[in-house]
């Protein structure tokens, strides 16, 4: 069964189980349990598949421990500022200044493009900041979590100063400039750029489809959880401190700047070996530059709520263990999700892709950078990764079309970006995902709920951006093929306005 179709079947499982039984948890473990058994066939192999080297392995990865240090520290940090009543006076200050629900969704979608640096850095940050605002404005929590996750991944993947650009430029082999490759495909990204399209149009268009619609409308009238379960317990967020915006606002700018610093620093910037910015950043370790981003941002937001008198020591220790529960759903997804993926590996998920798409390069030449999407698009949805995507698809793609020969340069460039654009495209919508779960828990959100609301929206960007590839291995002209792009986008939109009426939960008898 290694290297064949069984090798999907188990991320499969978890993804159809969850999306019935709205239970993540039990569905992630049945689907490595199922894994377990197809790679090893009998039930002392499969346990020890399943435990020693599965989960245990998973969380004892030096990367993966250090992202689930980085979620308890960042978990703390914000339990201190909605303590401190940084996140209130934050919500105050922008019921004043933002007066609509549209201006609290557009001011989410700005503030996620803005901090492009690490997606799961975004997720969270984001979630933090804007929950305050966007419950003032009844928002619901599921709309939240995706305009959260739409600039999470799909930014990094356009954003050249990102841990993403990074990682494709990694994985580019021999000789080729991975980053002049990676900022040549962006153009070429259909499905980030149409993400943010997407985003801003069912945002000014005030119309919502889907389960979303059922949402948004609840929340209109107060409930923006659509009587879903909370991540965390309400009650422990509320402030004990009167604070300032000033205290939300500080230990935000420093968690941005340290976090900066600290994956600059793990690819070596300040090691006096003449390294450039951009090759630290290159050869940066995002697991460890986060962890020491987000430990310097935590003390110093001790020592400055000290020093501003909102909150005593005791009170900033109390928070250390409220901050850790909170991301303790998280952390569980994360592991589950970790293990399916080194289970799915084992099966050789990655030969058998790997395969298909070679099969398919010479009889489809023009339709390529679509088959590619199409592949790229499914192998994340089932492994919930977008770089173990990139790391399989784009050095097919370079063995495919030579990069150096001026007559194929322009097809090679196009299908590496239609493999980053699947690869963030199946991520987005798997509810196995780093970084949907992430969404989920930076909007505090039923990591279900997020997942099913988001998938229509998700479905037609993914659909608009297969159409633009085809168009785009015909005429190879990233200029018209991103306004063909763009305009079937927006053309979709307004037919959407016009199909839904104004009150969208009587539309979709909701």
């Amino acid at each position: 069964m290694v290297g064949t179709f069984w090798a999907l079947v188990p991320p499969l499982v978890a993804i159809i189980l969850a999306l019935l039984t709205k239970e993540v948890y039990s569905s992630l473990f049945v689907g490595i349990v199922v894994g377990a058994f197809l790679y090893a066939g009998n039930f002392e192999g499969a346990m020890n598949e399943v435990f020693s080297e599965g989960l245990i392995k998973a969380v004892a990865d030096p990367y993966n421990a250090g992202i689930l240090v980085f979620l308890v520290f960042l978990g703390i940090l914000v339990s201190l500022m909605n303590k401190a009543g940084g996140s209130a006076a934050f919500g105050e200050w922008a019921q004043k200044h933002i007066k609509t629900r549209i201006g609290a969704q557009l001011a989410t979608v700005v503030l996620g493009c803005l901090i492009f640096i690490d997606d799961y850095f975004n997720c969270l940050t984001v979630g933090s900041v804007m929950r305050p605002v966007t419950d003032r404005h009844n928002v619901s929590r599921a709309k939240l979590a995706y305009l959260i996750d739409s600039t999470a991944a799909p930014i990094c993947i356009i954003a050249p100063i990102s841990s993403w650009a990074a990682a494709v430029a990694g994985f580019v082999p021999g000789e080729t400039n991975g980053m002049w490759l990676f900022l040549r495909a962006i153009p070429y990204n259909y499905y980030a750029i149409l993400t943010i399209v997407m985003m801003i149009g069912i945002t000014v268009l005030k119309r919502d489809y889907g389960p979303m619609a059922k949402h948004e409308s609840n929340a209109k009238n107060g409930d923006i959880f659509s009587g879903m379960k909370r991540m965390v317990d309400e009650k422990a967020e509320k402030p004990v401190g009167n604070g300032k915006v000033i205290d939300l606002v500080m230990p935000v700018v420093v968690l941005i700047v340290l976090c900066v610093l600290g994956m600059i620093y793990s690819g070596g910037f300040f090691g006096g070996e003449g390294v450039s910015f951009i090759d630290a950043f290159s050869g940066s370790d995002a697991s460890v530059g986060l962890v020491l981003g987000s430990a310097g941002a935590l003390i110093f937001t001790v020592i400055f709520y000290l020093f501003r008198r909102v909150l005593s020591f005791k009170d900033s220790m109390e928070c250390i263990p409220e901050g850790f529960k909170a991301m303790v759903p998280a952390i569980i997804i994360l592991a589950l999700a970790w293990t399916l993926k080194g289970i799915t590996d084992d099966l050789g998920a990655a030969t058998y892709v790997a395969e298909l798409v070679k099969s398919s390069a010479g009889n489809f030449l023009k339709f390529l950078p679509a088959i590619i999407f199409v592949i790229a698009c499914f192998l994340a949805f089932a492994t919930g990764t977008s770089w173990g995507t990139f790391g399989i698809l784009i050095p097919i793609c370079l063995n495919v079309f030579d990069i150096a020969d001026p007559q194929t340069t322009t097809m090679a460039v196009i299908c590496v970006s239609a493999c980053m654009a699947g690869a963030v495209c199946g991520d987005h919508c798997s509810p196995i995902s780093d970084t949907t779960i992430m969404s989920s828990a930076g909007a505090q959100c039923d990591h279900i709920t997020h997942v099913s609301t988001q998938l229509p929206y998700a479905i037609t960007c993914a659909c608009v951006s297969c159409i633009s590839y085809v168009i785009a291995g015909f005429i190879q002209n990233a200029v018209v093929s991103l306004f063909c792009a763009i305009g079937v986008m927006i053309t979709l939109l307004v037919f959407v306005r016009y199909l839904v009426p104004d009150g969208t939960e009587k539309a979709w008898g909701n």
